[in-house]
């Protein structure tokens, strides 16, 4: 199917056959072209290849026909323009804003984010003379305050990790796009299928592909996309940088794709079932998930959202007096943790295994106590990523878990 035919078709159907171009052998599954390198018939194309003045595949690189699959059948799901593949979620997030950033500009980014985030921020891009502001993405005041001056670009997640803040994406795109901004959202949590900032406004959305897109624990993979005219810069830089995605992983991504909505609805209903037991439950103190009615951002996670996604986060309750932030709270989350037999400790999501995280010590540990605060995220906080057991051996199992603390 060619991408003119894209437009037609809904987004269950673009994700099993967008993209794939047939080899002359006419193969019903998508073909995998392990190679590095191509061949000229003549020296005078490789030298147009390299020129720019003819359009083929040179260096795998630069592109691959089995990367070109993946891309094309991401960007028809997500209704982009043009989608660029790469080795790493983390890759993705660093290139969408170092290719346009430069020494002197100004990001503005949400406070919560995902740990490595913001050390990237902290650690690389303010260190290359580029400011950093951060703001509560949840309050639309301080988008307003923060976009009232210039930005080169502003990110954000939505909804958050691990807190799942939801952002007022319109509303921010407006200022954004008032403040001169390329405005990037990370869609991770919410999935393709469960938010489409590029319809709210956004110019960009960044994935790992490592989380629900294989969604199957087995391989790394990021991916930008927007417009032609952005995206084309985060191509040529990657080109140069080198953190490309492999031809095998892009095969195995694009096969994922086909199921993705299955899985993803499977695992986001069962998550909304749990996320309204959890927040009952009396050894629970509160359990975030967008589409609860409990949730402070629920008018406008259903406003944003069509699934509330596969995570549910949840708060520990500790005995009053207890610190949030001390010893006793990790101990409680651990005795937690540690009585899981269904659910799997890691700190990957989106899996169709069902996993528990303590951002405290693992994905958020480098950011420190106080500023895992300010976001709302103590030493009692657990995240969940539900998968595709049956709801009932997963409730048993959480069941038996908080027993246990």
């Amino acid at each position: 199917m060619t991408s003119a035919d894209a437009p037609q078709l809904r987004p269950d159907t673009l994700a099993v056959h967008a993209g794939h171009t047939r080899s002359p052998f006419d193969e019903m599954a998508e073909p995998l072209y392990m190679t590095q390198g191509y061949v000229y018939p003549t020296a005078a194309e490789a030298e147009a290849a390299f020129a720019g003045e003819i359009d083929r595949y040179q260096y795998s690189r630069y592109a691959n026909p089995t990367v070109t699959m993946f891309e094309q059948r991401l960007a028809a799901i997500e209704g982009a323009e043009d989608c660029f593949a790469t080795a790493t979620g983390m890759a993705a997030v660093f290139v969408s804003m170092a290719s346009i950033l430069r020494q002197g500009d100004r990001l503005v980014a949400s406070r919560a984010l995902f740990g490595t985030s913001i050390t990237t921020f902290d650690e690389y891009f303010a260190n290359w003379g580029i400011r950093v502001d951060y703001v509560d993405g949840h309050v639309n005041e301080d988008w307003e305050r923060a976009l009232a001056e210039p930005a080169t670009a502003v990110y954000c997640e939505s909804p958050t990790n691990p807190m799942q803040d939801v952002v007022d994406v319109p509303f921010v795109a407006a200022r954004a796009k008032e403040a001169g901004a390329l405005f990037i959202v990370d869609n991770v949590f919410a999935t393709p299928l469960g938010q489409k900032p590029l319809e709210l406004g956004a110019d960009a959305v960044v994935y790992s592909a490592t989380k629900h897109i294989d969604g199957q624990g087995r391989v790394l993979g990021g991916a930008v996309l927007g417009g032609k005219e952005y995206v084309d810069k985060v191509r040529q830089m990657v080109r140069t940088m080198g953190a490309t995605m492999s031809p095998f992983n892009a095969w195995v991504l694009g096969k994922s794709l086909e199921t993705l909505a299955v899985r993803v609805k499977a695992q986001a209903a069962s998550a909304l079932d749990l996320a309204g037991w959890l927040d009952a439950h009396p050894k629970v103190a509160v359990a975030r998930y967008p589409l609860l009615p409990s949730h402070p951002q629920h008018e406008r996670a259903k406003a944003q959202m069509t699934l509330g996604g596969t995570l549910v986060t949840i708060d520990i309750a500790l005995p009053e007096g207890t610190d949030p932030h001390g010893p006793e709270a990790k101990a409680a989350a651990f005795r937690f943790l540690d009585a899981l037999q269904v659910v799997a400790i890691s700190n990957n999501l989106g899996d169709a295994k069902s996993i528990a995280t303590h951002p405290a010590t693992t994905t958020h540990r480098k950011i420190g106590p106080e500023r895992r605060a300010r976001v709302g995220m103590s030493d009692a906080t657990i995240r969940l990523s539900i998968g595709l057991e049956d709801v009932e051996d997963l409730r048993e199992d959480l069941a038996r878990a908080l027993d246990a603390i």
